[in-house]
């Protein structure tokens, strides 16, 4: 089983990333950007990172593409995207490189949804969430595509179990 953690808006936390890493063990980590650290950080060693809007001390890539056990996944911090408008700009964008999974942050705001057969997610914030009072980060696992299990986690690791579901992307 694949397993890949999606963290977002840490606004330069450290001790608090590096837990999630210990607990989780994942296969892969993902930071969406505002971590406000630069790249040289231990605690994004070996975390796929992309710059966000907050991120002044870094050197990331706007954007990242990571193939996973036959998975594109796309991440982008999203404020290039508009997406506290909407995801039309990101959904373009998923489309042309062909994405499965769109990860991104920017709202503070935890959730996710499919539009045609791609899961757009956003796991909130670990710092500074909206719309809810949890400070989230998300949890894919999966051995196929045809049950994804998507988990929202308190950034203590308790399960919020609202905000978990099972999907397919097919």
């Amino acid at each position: 089983m694949t397993k890949v953690v999606i963290m977002s808006d840490s606004h330069g936390l450290t001790r608090e990333i590096e837990a999630i890493k210990t607990r989780e063990q994942a296969d892969y980590v993902f930071h969406c950007g505002d971590s406000e650290l630069n790249e040289s950080a231990k605690e994004l060693d070996g975390v796929l990172t992309v710059a966000g809007n907050c991120d002044f001390y870094g050197d990331f890539p706007n954007e990242q593409r990571k193939e996973i056990d036959g998975l594109t996944f796309f991440v982008v911090h999203g404020h290039l995207h508009n997406v506290k408008m909407n995801l039309m700009n990101l959904s373009y964008r998923a489309e042309e490189i062909g994405a499965d999974i769109v990860c991104f942050g920017h709202s503070h705001i935890a959730g996710a949804e499919k539009i045609s057969n791609r899961l757009f997610l956003n796991p909130g914030s670990i710092r500074l969430p909206r719309m809810r009072a949890e400070k989230t980060y998300a949890v894919l696992k999966w051995e196929t595509q045809e049950e994804i299990e998507v988990n929202y986690y308190m950034v203590t690791g308790e399960l919020v179990k609202e905000l978990s579901f099972k999907t397919s992307l097919e």
